[in-house]
């Protein structure tokens, strides 16, 4: 029997004979095939510390959070500082204050002496003395703010007036004052004391 050549299989390709110039050669078995999926990233394949990237999330936060920090401090600083100072003018204007109005008094302390130098003098000028270094005290209060309040005949008023007593008075008003037995001084939020007085019984 005649032995024929075995022609080649077209679909295994002779590895010993070279391509011919200008063939496509085909893929090596270490490149990735087309269509095929991505070879997975070996663990030593991760970037190393050293590699550049952006700062951290926590080092952001960090730092505002400091900075948040120094101005809470500043601020409770400045706010203590503040109070202090505060205290200080309040003590200052409080010296001040106590000051003008003993300096105010001056004068009555001085014409109340002067009356007890007088004392055995005509017992008619020492009254008329008292009773001037009266109006002269009243008038310092009255500069001071404080008018004085000894009216008769007038309503009621709880906000000015403290009742010490009721009497009948057929010729007053029901509900009037009838007698002021201790003066007030002073209206509304600076008032230093009501008058003390006595009021007509209603009927």
């Amino acid at each position: 029997m005649p032995i024929h050549p075995r022609e080649p299989d077209p679909a295994v390709p002779d590895r010993a004979d070279p391509a011919p110039e200008g063939a496509v050669r085909p893929p090596r078995g270490d490149l990735p095939q087309p269509g095929a999926p991505p070879r997975p990233q070996a663990a030593n394949d991760a970037p190393g510390p050293d590699a550049a990237g952006p700062a951290p999330a926590e080092d952001e936060y960090t730092a505002e959070l400091k900075e948040l920090e120094d101005r809470w401090r500043r601020a409770l600083a400045d706010l203590d500082n503040l109070r202090k100072r505060h205290t200080r003018e309040l003590e200052r204007e409080r010296a001040v204050e106590r000051s003008r109005t003993a300096a105010a008094f001056l004068p009555v302390l001085d014409n109340l002496e002067l009356a007890l130098t007088h004392a055995g003098a005509d017992p008619g000028a020492i009254v008329e003395g008292v009773r001037a270094v009266r109006d002269q005290a009243v008038n310092v209060l009255e500069l001071l703010g404080y008018p004085r309040h000894a009216e008769t005949g007038v309503a009621f008023d709880p906000a000015r007036h403290e009742v010490v007593g009721v009497v009948q008075d057929p010729d007053a008003a029901p509900g009037t004052v009838v007698e002021v037995l201790r003066p007030g001084y002073g209206d509304g939020e600076r008032q230093l004391r009501p008058a003390a007085v006595t009021v007509a019984k209603r009927e």
